[in-house]
């Protein structure tokens, strides 16, 4: 049996009863859409930072993938990718209008993601709520590129294809991204078993308030962000710096108000806090380690972005047992 995570997206047509061909036609279909569909989901989520809308731009993928003659496709992985990369760059135009009316900080809507995501350290790198606000600083075209050839490995032909440029164009878009990431993203990242710990010491410091603790985890040049989308209370703008976010946490963040739990999970494959109130999800802590340090606290409180916080979703690079 598929998982919802595998399957293809629901309400799509099935193939004429008695029709063998067609029946034929739409099972390779289908074999090949779950099979892939992991990695591209991957693709519309790093272009988008919008679980909910890649799982959109899919939906669009599938159907435009039911239409096609297979047996012209002669790489149905690259036709795949190239559906999503369309499909997720006219959705990302779209986005950015949409954030230009976004009531205060936008945040990427947060993943749990299972252990073995942390393992892969590029996936992991690719998707962390840090390198998704780097991405947030290119243009739409620069981000669809990088990640096609940065994170997935397409060659220059292939993602012109998706993009709708020159192979020449996109080697020159795909320089430029990269020099713009490198200048931006974050660095030296740690081991899995840092992370724990560092997360372990930070969640005490975090429930009892403890100021020194916070202190002693936080680096000197942490960045705090919150995003409410306007429903939920939030910062309107970045807290920088270990005194100033340690007392946040320790005093402004966490009120003794209602019953709160916190339980450390795997946010797009870093560490990170799903925190209840009285029993229900009230956000999301993503958490950026570097060096035995948090570097970044991340806060999702949109209740919108939180849907998929109480199941773990698959993401991938490659296809599975590759």
């Amino acid at each position: 049996m598929m998982s919802e995570r595998s399957a293809p997206p629901k309400d799509t047509a099935g193939p004429i009863a008695g029709d063998s061909h067609v029946a034929c036609a739409m099972d390779a279909a289908t074999e090949a859409f779950v099979a892939y569909r992991n990695m591209l989901f991957t693709v519309a989520y790093e272009m988008l930072g919008s679980a909910t809308d890649a799982e959109d731009v899919l939906q669009e993928t599938w159907l435009r993938w039911v239409g096609v003659d297979l047996d012209t496709v002669l790489d149905r992985r690259a036709f795949l990718v190239r559906i999503t990369a369309r499909q997720a760059l006219k959705r990302l135009r779209t986005l950015g209008r949409r954030k230009e009316s976004y009531v205060g900080p936008w945040l990427p809507e947060p993943l749990l993601t299972a252990p073995d995501v942390a393992e892969d350290v590029e996936l992991a790198d690719s998707v962390s709520m840090a390198m998704l606000l780097v991405l947030e600083t290119l243009a739409p075209t620069e981000r669809a590129v990088f990640v096609l050839r940065e994170v997935f490995a397409l060659d220059y032909d292939e993602i012109a294809q998706a993009v709708d440029k020159t192979p020449a164009a996109v080697r020159q878009i795909a320089h430029r991204a990269r020099a713009h990431v490198a200048a931006r993203r974050p660095r030296g990242t740690g081991s899995p078993a840092e992370h724990r710990a560092a997360l372990q010491a930070f969640q005490a410091a975090v429930e009892t308030g403890d100021l020194q603790g916070l202190l002693d985890i936080l680096a000197p040049d942490v960045v705090a962000l919150s995003d409410g989308g306007g429903v939920k209370h939030a910062l309107l703008r970045p807290v920088v710096g270990v005194d100033k976010v340690a007392r946040l946490l320790a005093v402004g963040w966490w009120k003794h108000d209602a019953e709160r739990s916190v339980e450390p999970v795997q946010v797009n494959g870093g560490p990170g806090l799903l925190i209840r109130v009285d029993g229900e999800i009230d956000g999301v802590l993503a958490v950026r380690v570097e060096n035995g340090y948090v570097t970044g606290a991340y806060h999702v409180r949109n209740p919108e972005k939180l849907s998929r916080v109480e199941r773990e979703i698959a993401v991938s690079r490659r296809l599975p047992g590759h």
